[in-house]
C-alpha cells in the first residue's frame, strides 16, 4: 500500500522511534497525526512536519476517541496506524530494601500499569482504529484497507533481569500479531510487529558514555545504537510490503540480550 495521500496516526509520536516514524510519514506524503501526552513537543513536531497534533492517553477511552475524532476531522480515516507509545519501569520480582535489606516483592500497580500501557493501549488503538478501516473503501489490488504497525522489542523474548514487566507487556504484542492480523485478514487490514533492539531514543540521553559504548559493544553488527530513522524505514517497508503480515521481525543488529 502507497503512504502518499493517505492519512496515518502514531501514538507515541512526540519523541523517539514515534518522532521518526512521523517524521517520515509526512515526508512520504501522510497526513500523519501525532498521538502523545506531550503537549509542548508534540504540538511543535506537528507544525514542523505539516501535521496535526492530538493529546492521547492510550488507556484511557474517553481521551482515544477524542483523539481519533480530531484526527479524522481534519485528515479522514486512517489508513495506517503505528502503535509507538510505551513505558519501561525496571524493577526485580523481588529486590532488597537498601536501607533495612528487607525483601519485597514487584508491587502490582507498576505491573498492571506497563501492561495497560504497553499491552492494553496497543490492542485498545487496533481495535478503535480498525473498525473505521474495515469501513473503507479498498486501495490496493488485493482488497487492503490499511495497516497496523505495532512496536514490541526483544525484550519480549530475551528480557533481562529488572524486565518482568516490560518483557511481559512486549511479549504480549507479539502475541497478539498473528491473531489479530487473522481478525482483520478479511476486512483487508494487515497487522505487523518491529521488535527493536537498543535504540537511541531520548532514555539514552542521561545514560554515561562509558555505560552506553558497554552496551554498543555487545551488538553484533553494526555494533552501535540503533537509529530511529532506521525503525521508521521498517515501518516505511512494511506499509509498502502488502505480502508483509501478521508476524515480528527483530530490528537489533544481531543482538541476543544477556540476564544483565
Amino acid at each position: 500500500m502507497r503512504i502518499q495521500g493517505h492519512a496515518a496516526l502514531v501514538t507515541g509520536a512526540a519523541s523517539g522511534l514515534g518522532e521518526a516514524t512521523a517524521r517520515m510519514l509526512a515526508a512520504e506524503g501522510a497526513k500523519v497525526a501525532i498521538l502523545d501526552m506531550n503537549a509542548e513537543r508534540g504540538e511543535a513536531i506537528a507544525a514542523e512536519i505539516g501535521g496535526l497534533f492530538c493529546r492521547a492517553d492510550v488507556t484511557d477511552e474517553a481521551s482515544v476517541d477524542a483523539a481519533f475524532a480530531k484526527a479524522r476531522a481534519a485528515h479522514g480515516t486512517e489508513r495506517i496506524l503505528v502503535n509507538c507509545a510505551g513505558i519501561a519501569p525496571g524493577k526485580r520480582t523481588v529486590s532488597k530494601k537498601r536501607d533495612t535489606g528487607e525483601l519485597v516483592a514487584h508491587d502490582l500497580a507498576t505491573f498492571s500499569k506497563v501492561l495497560a500501557v504497553n499491552l492494553a493501549g496497543t490492542f485498545h488503538m487496533i481495535a478503535k482504529s480498525s473498525v473505521a478501516m474495515a469501513a473503507l473503501d479498498p486501495v490496493t489490488e488485493d482488497g487492503g484497507r490499511g495497516v497496523v504497525v505495532c512496536t514490541a522489542s526483544i525484550a519480549g523474548e530475551d528480557g533481562q533481569i529488572g524486565q518482568a514487566a516490560y518483557a511481559a507487556s512486549k511479549g504480549g504484542v507479539l502475541g497478539l500479531t498473528l491473531p489479530v492480523a487473522r481478525d482483520l485478514a478479511g476486512y483487508g487490514i494487515r497487522v505487523m510487529t518491529i521488535m527493536p533492539g537498543l535504540f537511541h531514543t531520548p532514555m539514552f540521553e542521561s545514560v554515561p558514555e562509558d555505560v552506553r559504548k558497554a552496551l554498543e559493544a555487545n551488538v553484533p553488527f553494526p555494533s552501535r545504537l540503533g537509529k530511529p530513522a532506521e525503525y521508521a524505514k521498517l515501518v516505511r517497508s512494511i506499509v509498502d510490503n502488502d505480502m508483509l503480515n501478521g508476524f515480528a521481525i527483530r530490528l537489533d543488529g544481531a543482538l541476543r540480550m544477556q540476564p544483565k
